[in-house]
C-alpha cells in the first residue's frame, strides 16, 4: 500500500518539504485553481506534475499518484447525461490527467453541499481540536436561519424543539460562524461559497429530483466518462457521501454498500472504483466497514483512513484519533493488505490518512480545516505501525 498525503498546492501551509518528513511518498492533488465545468489543460496538468516530482538534490522523491478531485458540475448532478457540454470538459480533464500518468481520480457526486460539519475546532478531552456535526445546530441552521421551506417536515417535534431552543441561545456571532461553515466550500468541495438567498435557491433547482433520479443522473455520467477512462489506464473512485444521509432534504446516494453496489451493478467496467472512506462510512453504524471492504476490494483503488465517533442517538459525531472511535482500524486495514496482497506491486492502493486532529504547534498556526500537519502525521505514523504489524509495511 503506498502512503499518501493530500496537498493543496503550492500556497497550502503544508509544504512539499513537510510532506516528505511525515514519510509520504505519494501526492495527492488537484488544481483548485481552475473554475469548476472548464477543462483542465496538459499543460497546467504538467506544470503541477512538475512542481510534486522534480526532486531538489538530497530530498525525498514525490509522486503525484491520484488527483482529488475533478469536480462534477452541478448542471450533470440536475440533468444527467442531458448536460453534455459539462461532460465532455470533464473528459478533457480526465485526458489530460491520464496524458501525465496520473492512475487515479477520485470525485463525489453531493448535490448543493460537500462534506458537512457544523464545527471545526471542537475541543476534545486532550485539549486537541476536531471537526464535529452537531445534529441539533444543524437542525437550528436549517430550520431557522436558513428557513428552508418544508423543513420541518425532515425532523421530529422533539427535534424542532431542542434545535429552537438551541437557536435562540445563539450569538449573532454564532449564527455567523455557523452559517459561513456550512455554506463556504471546505477543502475539496465542488461547491462555492454561498449567501443565504443564494442557497435557497440551489435547493430549489433540486426540486422533484429524488434518490432514483439522482442515482440515474450518475450512472449517465458513468456511462458517459468511463470508457475513456478505461481506454487511458485511469480508474474512477467514487467518494462516500459525508455524512452518509440526507441533508436539507436532498438525496445522497453513495451513503451504504448497496448504493455502491446498484452503480457497479450498472456500469460493470473496472474503471468505475470506490474511494473508500472510512470515516465517512463510519458515520453509520449500518455500515459494516470491513464487510464493505471484502465486498468491494477489487474495486478499491484510493482510501480515506481516518475515524469518527457517534454521540448521542449517532447522527451527532465528532472524528476522533485514527485509531480510536467507532472504527476498527486493524481489521480495516487486514482487509487491505489482503486485497493489496493480491494485486501485486504493479496496482496497489494509495491511502492516506484523512483529516486529523489540531494538535500542538497546529493550534497556533492557520491551517486547513481539517488537514493540520501534525495530527495527520500522527494519524499516518498509527495506519504505518498496523501495517507493519500485519506484515506489510507501506511503500
Amino acid at each position: 500500500m503506498r502512503q499518501g498525503w493530500r496537498w493543496f498546492g503550492p500556497e497550502a501551509p503544508v509544504t512539499l518539504d513537510d510532506v516528505r518528513q511525515t514519510g509520504a511518498t505519494n501526492i495527492v492533488s488537484s488544481l483548485h485553481q481552475v473554475p469548476i465545468g472548464r477543462a483542465w489543460t496538459e499543460r497546467e496538468v504538467r506544470e503541477r506534475q512538475s512542481l510534486i516530482e522534480t526532486t531538489p538534490a538530497d530530498r525525498s522523491p514525490l509522486v503525484w499518484s491520484v488527483v482529488e478531485s475533478i469536480p462534477i458540475p452541478d448542471a450533470v448532478k440536475r440533468r444527467g447525461g442531458e448536460a453534455k457540454a459539462e461532460i465532455e470538459a470533464w473528459i478533457a480533464s480526465l485526458e489530460a490527467v491520464a496524458a501525465c500518468g496520473i492512475p487515479i481520480v477520485c470525485y463525489n457526486f453531493m448535490p448543493v453541499v460537500d462534506w458537512t460539519r457544523t464545527e471545526l475546532d471542537f475541543v476534545t478531552p486532550t485539549g486537541a481540536t476536531a471537526m464535529r456535526f452537531d445534529h441539533e445546530r444543524f437542525a437550528a441552521f436549517d430550520l431557522f436561519i436558513l428557513e428552508r421551506p418544508d423543513a420541518a417536515r425532515d425532523y421530529s417535534d422533539a427535534d424542532r424543539e431542542r434545535a429552537r431552543i438551541v437557536f435562540e441561545a445563539m450569538s449573532q456571532e454564532e449564527i455567523a460562524e455557523i452559517t459561513r461553515i456550512i455554506t463556504s466550500a471546505l477543502p475539496g468541495s465542488t461547491t462555492e461559497p454561498l449567501t443565504i438567498p443564494a442557497f435557497r435557491e440551489k435547493l430549489v433547482a433540486y426540486s422533484g429530483i429524488d434518490a432514483a433520479r439522482l442515482r440515474r443522473h450518475l450512472i449517465e455520467f458513468l456511462e458517459a466518462v468511463t470508457p475513456a477512462a478505461e481506454a487511458r489506464g485511469v480508474k474512477l473512485t467514487l467518494h462516500p457521501d459525508d455524512p452518509p444521509r440526507s441533508l436539507f432534504g436532498l438525496p445522497r446516494i453513495a451513503s451504504t454498500a448497496d448504493d455502491y453496489a446498484a452503480l457497479f451493478d450498472a456500469v460493470p467496467s473496472k474503471a468505475n472504483g470506490m474511494c473508500y472512506c472510512t470515516g465517512s462510512l463510519g458515520v453509520r453504524a449500518d455500515n459494516d466497514l470491513p464487510a464493505i471492504a471484502r465486498r468491494f476490494a477489487s474495486r478499491i483503488y484510493f482510501a480515506h483512513l481516518r475515524a469518527t465517533t457517534r454521540e448521542g442517538d449517532g447522527r451527532t459525531f465528532h472524528e476522533s484519533a485514527h485509531l480510536e472511535g467507532d472504527v476498527d482500524m486493524v481489521a480495516v486495514l487486514r482487509e487491505l493488505v489482503s486485497e493489496d496482497r493480491r494485486r501485486g506491486a504493479q496496482d496497489t492502493i494509495v491511502f492516506r490518512s484523512d483529516h486529523g486532529h489540531r494538535m500542538l504547534d497546529d493550534l497556533d498556526k492557520t491551517v486547513t480545516p481539517g488537514y493540520p500537519a501534525i495530527g495527520r502525521m500522527r494519524g499516518l505514523a498509527e495506519l504505518r505501525g498496523i501495517l507493519h504489524a500485519l506484515g506489510a509495511p507501506p511503500n
